[in-house]
């Protein structure tokens, strides 16, 4: 199978209808498909062939859209990359794929261009937008000339469509390898889920908005699944969940409003103009939509599900958001080697706080082994591992870390946890990060979530650092509330109250903000480099 065919396929099964809002205009899906053969065409022109590793930089934007379903049908491998990555960290990135071409934007080239002169190969920097910079050709004059069909590339179910490199939130970034099949899986996984869970009936209920008159015209379609509605697209396309929207889109006729970027105020405002019926988000942003100044002035009423996922979601942000715009926040969890999306709370139910919910994917195993890979009972601590279609096919050029990750057939998550009697799964921390403080370990997560229920503090983070006593103590970093003041000692005394002994922090930093990447992961090789 190639996955490029699944937009024609949506053609023909929806008929045109428009896709995608981004930036005062609608795409239909008609022209994202002509828009996405031309560009097949235009690097089929520049020699780029199937197996060739083309890199995605980008804030979200249709390019993005297109510029996925263009590398799949002509049997390329597609490598989605954060446009906020450092210099150091693209060249890295570039170097270990062996990428050949690069599609990026005018804000991001120069951070390209720097990176070419390191990396033999890269032979083609493709700008969208402005076409003049030096040593890079425009999108548009490659595209335009183009046919808008395209012959697909035959590819079987096991060849390479993605190489997604993870955050290196512990570690140096890895590469890791998604099929035609297991994208294609994990997509229909989602689409089973929430079939089974949600309503359905399916009325779908899209904008076409006309930006003088700031009419809103009503369009409704009837198809047979689920009651899709209207999704606020802000998680950044170049993670794993990015390709895991985009084909679950397609899959099922979904329509979004996409932005470029994460703004507070921007949100709330597509959610009420929108009138927005899914949104999905970390727990930062949940955090800073309810801390906005402004929250109650706008109408989020049309929010009918809020998922959650890539951090711990504070309890207490959730019970607050329900409290407010009378929406649960359903908690997920997954990797990039999963897919992105492997467990998940069932939304016709009302969520277990601090769970991550079951297994969505009937075709996916769930289990906690312990050391020995034997499965532990309910209730007991051990490492979360996962079997299924979904996995990953291992990590580019990396046999040895392959081999450890994909032991005995199971992948080994790095994830610490337990699960229910009810069989929900709960993740108490990562095996990498545990303090082992005089023999006893701790989860950082846990002591996270009390300083998170500090009224003062607003984010927090935690590590161990070496200590001569102890092998390690705990070391807190928090961020405060605008306008709110706490003492380091009030801070830590809280904890005394919260927390055994050996788990309150010895240190406690105050810092005007944490190391996070682009969906909220807290990055603790950079908070260890912090005084």
């Amino acid at each position: 199978m190639n996955l490029g065919s699944l937009q024609q396929d949506n053609i023909d099964k929806f008929g045109e209808y428009q896709y995608s809002y981004c930036e005062g205009k609608w795409y239909t899906n008609v022209e994202m498909e002509a828009n996405s053969n031309r560009l097949s065409n235009a690097l089929k022109s520049l020699g780029v062939c199937r197996g060739d590793r083309v890199a995605i930089q980008m804030l979200n934007c249709p390019f993005v859209t297109c510029s996925f379903l263009a590398i799949f049908k002509i049997g390329a491998i597609a490598v989605p990359m954060n446009p906020l990555l450092r210099p150091e960290q693209s060249t890295q990135i570039l170097q270990d794929c062996g990428a050949s071409a690069v599609i990026t934007s005018p804000e991001f080239v120069q951070l390209t261009l720097v990176a070419q002169r390191q990396v033999d190969g890269l032979r083609h920097v493709i700008v969208t937008e402005k076409g003049d910079v030096p040593g890079t050709m425009s999108y548009n004059e490659i595209t335009d000339d183009q046919p808008d069909t395209f012959k697909l590339e035959e590819t079987d179910n096991d060849d390479l469509a993605a190489l997604i490199y993870t955050a290196g939130t512990t570690a140096r970034s890895k590469g890791v390898m998604h099929t035609h099949f297991s994208l294609y899986m994990n997509s229909m996984g989602c689409i089973d889920f929430n079939s089974r869970y949600l309503s359905t009936t399916a009325n779908i209920h899209t904008s076409q908005r006309d930006m003088r008159t700031k009419k809103v015209v009503e369009v409704r379609r009837r198809i047979t699944g689920y009651d899709t509605g209207l999704d606020l697209l802000v998680l950044p396309l170049s993670h794993t969940f990015g390709i895991s929207v985009v084909l679950n889109g397609i899959l099922i006729g979904q329509r979004n409003v996409m932005l470029k970027r994460f703004n507070p105020e921007s949100v709330l405002k597509c959610i009420s103009e929108f009138k927005i019926n899914r949104f999905a988000g970390v727990p930062t942003m949940y955090a800073m939509l309810l801390n906005h100044p402004d929250f109650n002035e706008f109408d989020l009423s049309s929010l009918q599900y809020c998922s959650c996922g890539a951090a711990p979601l504070p309890p207490q942000t959730g019970k607050l958001w329900k409290e407010k715009v009378g929406v649960d926040i359903y908690e997920g969890w997954g990797m990039t080697e999963t897919c992105a999306s492997t467990c998940c709370n069932r939304p016709d139910q009302p969520p277990k706080y601090g769970s991550i919910g079951k297994s969505l994917n009937k075709a996916v195993t769930v289990r906690i082994f312990d050391s020995a890979d034997r499965e532990l009972p309910a209730g007991k601590i051990g490492e979360l591992v996962v079997k299924g279609p979904t996995v990953m096919k291992g990590y580019w050029n990396m046999p040895q870390e392959t081999d450890d990750a994909l032991s005995n057939g199971w992948l080994h998550t790095g994830d610490i946890g337990y699960v229910d009697e009810e069989g929900h799964f709960y993740i108490t921390g990562r095996k990498k990060d545990i303090i082992i403080r005089g023999g006893e370990n701790v989860s950082p997560f846990e002591v996270e979530e009390i300083l998170m229920q500090i009224t003062e503090v607003a984010d927090a983070g935690v590590i161990g650092v070496p200590d001569e006593t102890y092998g390690e103590e705990i070391k807190a970093f928090c961020v405060l509330r605008p306008g709110k003041v706490i003492s380091i000692e009030e801070i830590i005394a809280c904890c005394r109250q919260k927390l055994p002994t050996f788990k309150v922090p010895k240190s406690v930093i105050l810092v005007d903000s944490l190391p996070r990447n682009q969906l909220g992961k807290l990055l603790r090789a950079e908070l260890r480099q912090m005084k």
